[in-house]
């Protein structure tokens, strides 16, 4: 019992102050260090059995596996935003969206883009690089509250595209090797879920946004902002193609490198930028400066809240909730379901979810002749909603390092978007599974 309370506290404390503005580098790993106090684990390996599990391994073995596996990507990642900023790139697409589009389909170019490029294989820390310096100026043309840029951007990436049919994402890769299923499995219903959240979604970002609007809120300019007026912008069609070079690259590359063609993409896409655009440059080195020290802040802070996960995996307390919520009475949607996204929301990882779920869920729910299919697709969909709480590392990269906001200002229409939108469309998932759609 007081490990339960020490695993629920130490999450509930992790949110507290996170939301409050402290240091995740900080926050992370005395909440953790609070979850393996009050489940007696020994604090260092020294203290340990040998091979046993400790507070200061199960830490570190999750703060450097993530940097191990994702630095590179972050590091590709980040240049490549900063190049297309330095550029004139991200603001010429803007500027052209804006044109066509009009200023108030300001967020749909936003949402846009980030379906676009998480729906090529991207990776949604990279989208949300590549993409934020086109939303910024966006909303500026737009005159829109930047506050909302973080579920824009997420609301693009982690709900209809992340997770459905057909997704090069991880999130709907996992379930393939546990389940025996394919990408599109199920895609009936994930079709109908997708085009339910995406309209859904939009029209309650924009009433959100709307309703900010009419009590006077409007784009607030930062130092960082101020740029000198540009005399002469790139082509945007030419400013297009190196988004077009990672979508391309990053899909094509999918199936032979798997998550290396991310890295591969987005290194295309820098060069792209600097051959196609090198002219407008104001300082490619600076540039490449800043993305490189954005890409350590971001990835350390997603880092930190990983490790916290490897200690909670660690507790006796977990293996009880796991135990728990893999044997839900009723439907065996329902239980995966539930069970994948609760693991998801304490480790703040819907991968992590996933991944340590499945191998549980799955022999038990085929065994009972529960359809495959069907089960990749719920938990697909559910891993993408607790994963999205106020810890989640791509929530606090996405609102801190990359848009330089607070969680009291940015985290209630990003959580609405990221947690509520794809909750309900489990819910739908279920409910049109149950009805035998798909099946």
């Amino acid at each position: 019992m007081l490990g339960m309370i020490g695993m629920i506290g130490g999450l509930v404390l992790l949110i507290w102050l996170t939301m409050r503005g402290m240091n995740l580098l900080i926050v992370a790993p005395l909440a953790a260090l609070f979850v393996a106090l009050m489940n007696g684990l020994p604090l260092f390996p020294q203290l340990a059995e040998k091979g046993a599990a400790n507070y200061l391994t199960g830490y570190m073995e999750g703060f450097s596996g993530f940097i191990m596996s994702w630095y590179l990507m972050f590091l590709a990642g980040a240049i490549f935003g900063k190049v297309m900023e330095d550029s004139g790139a991200a603001d010429a697409v803007s500027k052209w969206i804006v044109d066509k589009l009009g200023m108030k389909q300001a967020v749909l170019a936003v949402v846009a883009a980030c379906a676009v490029l998480t729906y090529g294989g991207v990776s949604l820390f990279v989208v949300a690089f590549s993409v934020y310096p086109m939303a910024v100026s966006l909303f500026k043309e737009a005159d829109l509250p930047r506050r909302f840029i973080p579920a824009a951007l997420a609301f693009g990436s982690t709900t209809f595209t992340m997770t459905s049919a057909g997704s090069p994402e991880i999130q709907n890769w996992i379930p393939i090797e546990f389940l025996g299923t394919t990408p599109l499995a199920g895609w009936e219903v994930s079709l109908i879920v997708a085009v339910f959240m995406m309209v859904f979604g939009y029209w309650w970002l924009r009433k959100m946004i709307r309703k900010a609007v009419s009590n006077g809120e409007h784009f607030i300019e930062r130092e960082s902002d101020h740029r000198e007026e540009r005399e002469e912008l790139p082509h945007p069609l030419l400013s297009l193609i190196p988004l077009l070079v990672v979508l391309i690259v990053s899909f094509g590359f999918h199936d032979s490198l798997g998550t290396s063609a991310l890295i591969v993409a987005l290194s295309g896409g820098v060069i792209a930028t600097y051959l196609l655009n090198r002219r407008y440059f104001r300082n490619f080195g600076k540039a490449v400066s800043e993305g490189t020290v954005g890409a350590v802040v971001a990835i350390a802070n997603t880092a930190a809240v990983v490790g916290f996960g490897g200690v909670v995996k660690q507790t006796p307390a977990f293996a009880t909730v796991v135990d728990g919520i893999t044997n839900i009475p009723g439907s065996p949607l329902i239980g995966g379901a539930v069970a994948v996204g609760i693991i998801a929301g304490l480790t703040g990882s819907s991968s992590g979810g996933q991944a340590i779920a499945l191998p549980l869920l799955g022999p038990h729910y085929l065994d009972m002749g529960v359809n495959a299919e069907a089960l990749h697709r719920t938990v697909a969909l559910s891993s993408g909603s607790l994963d999205s709480l106020p810890h989640g590392g791509y929530t606090v990269t996405t609102i801190r390092s990359i848009a330089g906001e607070t969680h009291k200002d940015a985290y209630p229409a990003m959580g609405a978007m990221t947690v509520i939108v794809p909750i309900l469309g489990s819910i739908l998932a279920v409910i049109l599974f149950s009805l035998g759609l798909g099946i």
